[in-house]
């Protein structure tokens, strides 16, 4: 294989869009991102410009190529945000709205009233999902009857609705392809992920009509080749998976129990559970992992709203920090024996709560309780939120007679600091694996777009390529680490108590 051939990975975040261009053995030659500017126009309400999304990605593209001159670019491989939702017009390509963000939550009391008529079982059994705003379907039911004309011009067919993906995909194209992944598609609340097809019952339930619906592929598969005078050449996109699916193909995690945890802005954790759709007791999501040729992989999920963003909250709302990475040194330097619990529920909880109404707290401060106290607690409370997921899906996978993860493997920003990946170790009490690329997001995409072009001929050579480059494992004493836990539980209940 000649070394100047490469991927361009397209990662279309929440925050930011990013292009990195990859070589064949998954060293990243060059990266270009860009912030994308946040709107909330209303309470508990997050949007994006659509034209933002596509014109700093295309702009991202082209500065990672320009810095790596005298190369191939083979491929494209596409990961973005998901459940984030998109309206256009399909003769003018113009959305009809502000993308509606993942996180907004205009929808819930319309997935309330769902809820209270009886729906969740079966959104849950045909989709693997909850009944709830942070996926898309409420969100386009929401546009189809707020925006003026838009239900009309859907149900006439003139409207195309697209996670990112999609809408990436229709731009770079010209107009050629709508289309989105299995993966991407199995976020919507409106696709059936044991049949593999858009679900009539569930687009009766959201009142969406069919005609707005993208074609859905496979993970590795042809989407399209990119419209004339976009890049110097024609390229093929062959690669398409929402990010946390991504970073799960990044990570290797190709065999039933393998589990990956991304910490970013949030905290996303993935485990796979092979052919078994497993589902959820514990409000856990089934999910897809990914398909290839025809054999779909599941996975289970859980989500945590806050990890990143609560260092982040440290850093710009409390001043406590000037960067994030100085929380490492206050975590080591803070009173071993302190009290301190920072519940995380800036925006409620996520899995294995599902409850948006409880608000942050930070319980057991006194006198000698300072910085790194706070710091101690912020961190910590990731790790306390992780094993939440863990026991959760230990449980769900025990009641299908599946084996509970043994290791977790971890990405994102969040886990440059060693005293934070240590701590997990010992709160999960399981080891940690920490990869030499952490960039798996956009490696998942890369390594998709790599098995469509043929690059790679199996699963295995992508296992080949993976390499540890710290494994850490539990220090913490039984009886700490049981003390620490107990004072997580009762802190949990105490907010969801006050707040029923």
């Amino acid at each position: 294989m000649m070394s100047d051939k490469v991927i361009l990975s397209i990662d279309q975040g929440t925050t930011s869009s990013r292009a990195v261009v990859l070589s064949q053995s998954g060293q990243a030659l060059s990266i270009a991102q860009k912030e994308l500017t946040q709107h909330y126009p209303d309470s508990g309400w997050v949007e994006h410009d659509p034209d933002d999304i596509w014109q700093d990605t295309l702009s991202m593209c082209r500065q990672a190529l320009k810095r790596v001159p005298n190369i191939e670019v083979v491929g494209i491989g596409i990961s973005n945000q998901r459940e984030t939702t998109i309206l256009w017009n399909r003769q003018t390509g113009k959305p009809v709205h502000p993308a509606i963000v993942w996180q907004d939550r205009r929808t819930a009391d319309f997935c309330d009233a769902l809820k209270r008529q009886g729906h969740e079982e079966a959104v849950h059994a045909r989709t693997g999902l909850l009944l709830d705003a942070y996926f898309s379907a409420g969100k386009i039911n929401w546009i189809l009857t707020n925006v003026e004309g838009a239900r009309e011009a859907a149900e006439a067919g003139a409207l195309a609705f697209g996670t990112v993906d999609s809408w990436l995909i229709w731009n770079l194209t010209g107009g050629k392809v709508h289309a989105t992944d299995v993966t991407n598609a199995s976020r919507t609340s409106l696709y059936n992920i044991a049949t593999g097809q858009w679900d009539e019952t569930m687009l009766r339930l959201f009142d969406i009509p069919a005609a707005l619906l993208p074609e859905v592929k496979e993970c590795a598969d042809d989407f399209g080749i990119t419209a004339a005078g976009l890049f110097d050449a024609e390229i093929p996109i062959a690669g398409v998976a929402g990010d946390q699916q991504a970073a799960a193909f990044g990570q290797a995690c190709f065999q039933e129990g393998m589990m990956k945890s991304t910490y970013g802005t949030g905290c996303f954790a993935l485990v796979n559970t092979g052919s078994h759709q497993v589902q959820s007791n514990n409000k856990l999501i089934s999910t897809i992992a990914y398909r290839l040729n025809g054999e779909t992989v599941y996975a289970l999920e859980g989500s945590i709203f806050m990890a990143g963003a609560i260092i982040q909250w440290l850093r710009d709302g409390l001043n406590m920090v000037r960067d994030s990475s100085e929380t490492e040194a206050l975590a080591e330097a803070a009173d071993p024996d302190n009290e301190v619990v920072l519940i995380p529920a800036f925006t409620g909880l996520g899995a294995p709560h599902w409850r948006p109404e409880p608000r942050a707290a930070i319980m057991g401060l006194t006198r000698n309780a300072g910085r790194a106290e706070i710091a101690h607690a912020a961190l910590q409370a990731v790790s306390l939120q992780t094993e939440d997921l863990l026991l959760a899906m230990r449980s769900d996978m025990a009641a299908q007679g599946l084996s509970s993860p043994s290791h977790l493997r971890v990405d994102g920003g969040m886990v440059n600091n060693k005293w934070f990946v240590q701590n997990l170790s010992d709160i999960t009490n399981i080891p940690i694996d920490r990869p030499v690329t952490i960039e798996t997001t956009a490696l998942g995409v890369a390594y998709l777009a790599g098995l469509q072009l043929g690059l790679f001929d199996r699963l295995e050579d992508i296992t080949a390529k993976w390499q540890l480059d710290r494994s850490f494992a539990p220090q913490m004493p039984a009886s700490r680490r049981q003390m620490i836990l107990t004072r997580w539980s009762g802190a949990i209940s105490k907010i969801l108590h006050d707040e029923a």
